[in-house]
Parts: structure tokens; sequence; C-alpha cells
């Protein structure tokens, strides 16, 4: 199967930041961080995942990574 893997509570996990925490820092709400973080979102804007980046210092790639489907 192919699939998007997100690796949000990875890198909030090694840096022990909460879920607070990002959405006070990004300007992004609590529940949009909550369902990231817990790999409930079907798609992610461009704007989410700059804050995330520039919040991180981290690419895109420390943040969603593509696994493609193994045939």
């Amino acid at each position: 199967i192919t699939m998007i893997k997100n690796h949000l509570s990875k890198l909030m996990g090694e840096k022990r930041i909460t879920i607070t925490e990002v959405a006070k820092s990004t300007g992004m709400s609590a529940s949009t961080i909550s369902n990231l973080y817990n790999e409930k979102v079907k798609r992610l804007d461009f704007d989410t995942l700059e804050k995330l980046c520039e919040f991180f210092n981290c690419n895109i790639e420390d943040i969603i990574e593509y696994i493609p489907d193994k045939k």
C-alpha cells in the first residue's frame, strides 16, 4: 500500500513539546495539531507545513514521508 507517513508525533516527542506549545507558537489551533499528531488528517496545507517546518527548524521530509507501494 502506498502511503504518506506523518512524523509530527515523533518530532514532538524527541523535543518534548506539547500540542499546546506547538499551537501557541505557530498560531494554529490545538485541534489541528492534535489531529496531525494522532494521524487523523487526510490532507495537509502548504501553510501548515511551512509553519511546522519553521517551528521545528526542519525540512518537509522530517514531517512527512512518502512510502511507495512495494510490488
